[in-house]
């Protein structure tokens, strides 16, 4: 079972990393820009699918819908529309984030599907609008490859955990403003209004998110190593943090204030799935037990 989760040191997918959460910010600002806002934005996140990722449909006006499709194993970014038009273009060749955001903007134009967006990241220190970001970029097609395989491996187990939960909780989805796949869990109590403090991200965006009780999970390709699974509870119950993670190799990180199981220690395991398994389940009680959740009817 071990083999089926690839390695991803950081430090080599780090350059292509840098390149694809600004590729993905773009497409997922055509989504959102086209979409109502669904709860906690959920009309904004993507989704795997068997070759990469993809926005889902898109409403495109009376009679005509569209989905963007990251296709990882052919190395293109692929539009598709309901009357059977589309678009296809080689990620390969996409050298500045100005250029995919100008071709990305033509080929819905081609397809009379002209939007406006937005055009300045979220969620990054430094953000430089779309238009203006014409610095050189990197794009290694087969760390995009084993980025996909891992979030793949991911998506199944967080799915087999959203699944013992009949309560509100969300789909596994991946947020483009930093490029982790998550699934939450809602207690069904209103929080407090979140502080904020992310990038280029005004009040309303956190406020939104977290506007209701939350313990939320996922994978995150930030840190060191190879990236590693998360964690939090918000509001944080009291004791949070000192509860157990439920494996030896995770922790309550103070700093980013969530528990932390890096990912390799998940792939290396005798049994990958029943060590991330562990882990959401212990971490999801720390916040159910602390925050005294009505378990009775939200678990199934």
């Amino acid at each position: 079972m071990a083999s089926v989760w690839p390695s991803l040191p950081l430090a080599e997918f780090e350059p292509t990393k840098n390149t694809l959460i600004l590729w993905a910010q773009v497409v997922g600002k055509v989504r959102i820009a086209r979409t109502p806002l669904v709860n906690h934005w959920w009309n904004a996140p993507l989704y795997l699918t068997p070759r990469g990722l993809t926005t889902s449909l898109i409403p495109g006006g009376p009679g005509r819908s569209f989905a963007i499709d990251f296709d990882f194993l052919a190395g293109s970014l692929d539009l598709a529309v309901t009357d059977g038009s589309g678009r296809r273009m080689a990620l390969a060749e996409q050298r500045t984030v100005e250029e995919f955001h100008a071709r990305l903007m033509e080929l819905l134009d081609e397809l009379g599907l002209h939007t406006e967006i937005w055009p300045v990241p979220v969620e990054l220190e430094g953000a430089i609008p779309f238009p203006d970001d014409d610095a050189p970029r990197a794009y290694d097609p087969e760390q995009a490859l084993r980025f996909w395989r891992l979030l793949v491996e991911a998506e199944r187990v967080l799915t087999a955990f959203r699944a013992g939960f009949v309560g509100k909780n969300s789909p596994v989805h991946l947020f483009w403003g930093a490029l982790d796949l998550a699934t939450t869990r809602f207690s069904g109590r209103t929080a407090p209004p979140h502080p904020g403090g992310a990038p280029n991200c005004g009040p309303h965006v956190m406020h939104e998110a977290y506007s209701h009780e939350v313990s939320s999970a996922g994978y995150w390709p930030g840190g060191e190593g190879e990236g590693f699974f998360y964690s939090y509870a918000y509001p944080e119950p009291s004791g949070y943090r000192e509860m157990p993670a439920g494996v030896p190799e995770a922790h309550y990180d103070a700093a980013l204030g969530e528990f932390v199981l890096p990912y390799e220690a998940v792939r290396t395991a005798a049994d990958p799935d029943a060590t991330l398994l562990a882990f959401l389940q212990a971490t999801y009680e720390a916040a159910a037990v602390g925050a005294d959740w009505p378990r009775a009817e939200l678990e199934r």
